[in-house]
């Protein structure tokens, strides 16, 4: 077996060595940007099963060859619970050979290879997932940690399976955020208007009511004026 160690900058700024995490399984996947499509999905997904990861004494870290204030941004607005690695200028990835030609659209340029290491407890790396398919990745780790390779290949080939067996308009998988109920503040806003309408409208019909019963009563306690006597005309 490989052994792996390094020292990189974490999304805080402060400086991780692999090294420190001997006596845990970690889980290390390689992503080609923060905020993207393919890696959204991926690392939304490990957020999703890192309870089970962290039950498991497994740490997951991801890394790219983003920014710490790029990562800060990521991890902030996916909720992720996890540490992200800064691979400046993609110096580990060219050194494993995951930095590699791609091609989109028919335009050729160098990018990340989406891998994921898992490395052992003693530092060894026990097993490299090559090209990996972000959708279902996160069980497919599971599942390996669980039960070797084999479990791996199993859940895998399961998921693609289920795929393939659904529908075609069934909407593919989304990477989400935990949803985190707001007011909705066009609804409160327009129940508000309303109550108000309704107070002002009832105030308003009371306080006529109030002055126009002031007024005539006042009228009937007022002496009706005699019509005043015309002065007679000299013939």
């Amino acid at each position: 077996m490989t052994m792996l160690d390094f020292t990189l900058q974490t999304d805080t700024g402060d400086m991780l060595a692999l090294s420190s995490l001997r006596g845990k399984n970690v889980v290390l996947y390689f992503y080609p940007k923060d905020d993207t499509p393919g890696c959204t999905l991926e690392s939304c997904e490990l957020r999703d099963l890192f309870p089970r990861f962290a039950a498991s004494d497994a740490v997951v870290l991801g890394i790219s060859p983003d920014d710490v204030a790029s990562h800060r941004k990521f991890k902030a607005k996916f909720h992720l619970p996890f540490t992200l690695l800064v691979d400046e200028n993609h110096a580990l990835a060219e050194a494993l050979g995951l930095w590699v030609e791609k091609t989109f659209y028919g335009k050729k340029y160098m990018g990340v290879q989406r891998t994921t290491y898992i490395i052992g407890a003693d530092g060894e790396v026990r097993h490299v997932f090559e090209k990996v398919n972000p959708a279902g990745h996160a069980d497919e780790v599971m599942a390996f940690l669980a039960g070797g390779a084999d479990a791996a290949q199993q859940a895998r080939a399961g998921f693609d399976a289920a795929v393939a067996a659904a529908p075609k308009t069934a909407a593919k998988p989304v990477a989400r955020k935990p949803v985190v109920k707001k007011p909705a503040k066009k609804a409160a806003k327009k129940v508000v208007k309303k109550v108000v309408k309704k107070v002002v409208k009832k105030v308003v019909k009371k306080v006529v009511k109030k002055v126009v019963k002031k007024v005539v009563k006042k009228a009937a306690k007022k002496p009706a004026k005699k019509p005043a006597k015309r002065p007679a005309h000299k013939k």
